[in-house]
């Protein structure tokens, strides 16, 4: 961890982030231009229709591999170095390879690195590389592992009986395994969006028209050979944009991330509350301390960092959705410096998983303390009597149990007096007797079975 760093993506929380450096920083996307560039080489070289560059040998073939796939942080160092002098970051990539060419075999195709390309070309196919490794390889099995575990707590707690809390007040009873589990069912729904996404990637020149390519061999079907050259880095053609990829892409993952994020959100606040109401405990950490003052406190820290992260995750993500599709015109710069903020964005999103994940790790559920809220909340059960009674025509149903709890709360005593009074078929008045809060969940164990029939479907 470094303690000059300025974000705490790279300082802080440096450990929990480390391997999306892999994809997210800027020797990844340095890497990834370097593939583009070497992969449209190799391309060209394969067209018949190029006439004016040779077949390469399988030794060169292998050597240009060797030089995308072997690419390091200090041959990035040396990009930046070179782009000191061009000012220019795809200048400066193109430059690297032709002094990687210029003592070897492949001297003579130097001409055709970079060839017809404007740096959009090269940028879009990094970023959408970068972007579906680092979420499918990274994120998605983080976020897959946090809902995961919940899932298992939704199983486990599946008949445990808890007081529900609507405005904040006492509600119909649930059970917590099922309130687990709604999370869930939202999460892996975001998820399958989210997997389900298209990364875009464009290839036809300065303003997307292929203005250079159709001049210089005006025969070769260049539409089709774009599309061919997308599809082969694992991306999905975009046959028409300006000079920019449009970023719809981007765009539409920010936004899923978003709403998985909000759902997470809404979880460690809800885990939060559950912890002040006692209905979670959290195992002490050996040698962790909660306040620098107030020996006794375990604070819940891990569900309160995971909040703040996504509320910066989501600031970002919001604003790169809403930038990143409009270009003025043809082109402008403005995504340029916005896109260097995905990674950030993301991270943010990673951290919070991280932060989840260690706070579902100590917590323990107290069934003392959800009986102590349950088991004298027996105003609860105004609700089914009520409706049984208006089921039997009983007037003024809703109104008489309003009159005899609202604001009151009831004893079972009370209550039961009151369902002993009333005209009611015999069977309907000994199934209200028998009612206690514990056991009035409706169908909220049997509901679990959503999240529990197959792993990643609701």
């Amino acid at each position: 961890m470094s303690v000059t760093a300025i974000s705490p993506i790279d300082g802080r929380y440096a450990a929990q982030t480390a391997d999306l450096a892999e994809d997210f920083s800027e020797f990844a996307l340095i890497k990834c231009r370097v593939r583009v560039e070497v992969e449209w080489l190799l391309f060209l070289a394969e067209l018949p229709g190029v006439t004016d560059l040779r077949l390469l040998t399988d030794e060169e073939q292998a050597y240009l591999h060797t030089i995308a796939s072997d690419f390091n942080p200090a041959q990035a160092e040396r990009v930046k170095e070179i782009e000191q002098t061009t000012r220019h970051d795809v200048k400066a990539v193109e430059y690297y390879l032709q002094e990687k060419l210029r003592e070897t075999t492949l001297a003579d195709t130097i001409p055709f690195i970079h060839f017809c390309c404007t740096s959009e070309d090269i940028n879009n196919l990094a970023y959408a590389q970068m972007l579906k490794l680092g979420m499918t390889q990274k994120w998605l099995p983080l976020a897959h592992k946090m809902v995961d575990r919940v899932a298992e707590m939704a199983t486990a707690h599946r008949d445990d009986s808890m007081l529900s809390h609507t405005h904040g007040q006492p509600a119909s009873p649930t059970t917590l395994g099922k309130e687990m589990a709604v999370f869930v069912h939202r999460w892996r729904r975001q998820l399958r969006q989210i997997e389900s996404l298209e990364y875009l990637g464009k290839f036809n020149g300065t303003v997307g028209n292929f203005h250079t390519h159709s001049i210089a061999y005006p025969d070769l079907p260049w539409e089709e050979l774009s599309r061919q050259f997308v599809e082969r880095l694992g991306l999905t053609w975009n046959p028409l944009t300006t000079q920019i990829e449009s970023h719809d892409t981007v765009a539409e993952l920010a936004h899923a991330l978003v709403r998985f994020n909000t759902v997470l959100l809404g979880f460690d606040q809800d885990v939060w509350t559950y912890i002040s109401l006692g209905y979670f405990k959290q195992r002490v950490v050996a040698g962790e301390v909660g306040s620098s003052t107030m020996p006794h406190k375990v604070n819940p820290i891990n569900f309160e960092n995971s909040e703040a992260n996504l509320g910066i995750s989501n600031a970002l993500l919001t604003h790169l959705a809403t930038k990143l599709p409009i270009s003025r015109m043809q082109r402008d710069l403005t995504d340029s410096s916005a896109l260097r903020n995905i990674g950030t964005a993301i991270a943010h999103s990673y951290v919070s998983l991280h932060a989840t994940l260690r706070g579902l790790g100590v917590l323990e559920v107290s069934p003392t303390a959800l009986a102590r809220d349950l088991d004298p909340a027996w105003e609860v059960l105004a609700e089914p009597v009520q409706t049984v009674m208006r089921r039997a025509g009983v007037p003024d149903a809703y109104e008489k149990l309003k009159d005899l709890t609202r604001g009151a709360g009831i004893t079972k005593e009370a209550l039961r007096e009151f369902i002993a009074t009333l005209d009611l078929p015999e069977d309907d008045k000994q199934r209200l007797l028998a009612l206690t809060p514990a056991a009035y969940t409706g169908l909220a164990a049997v509901l679990v079975r959503h999240v529990e029939m197959h792993k990643g479907l609701d």
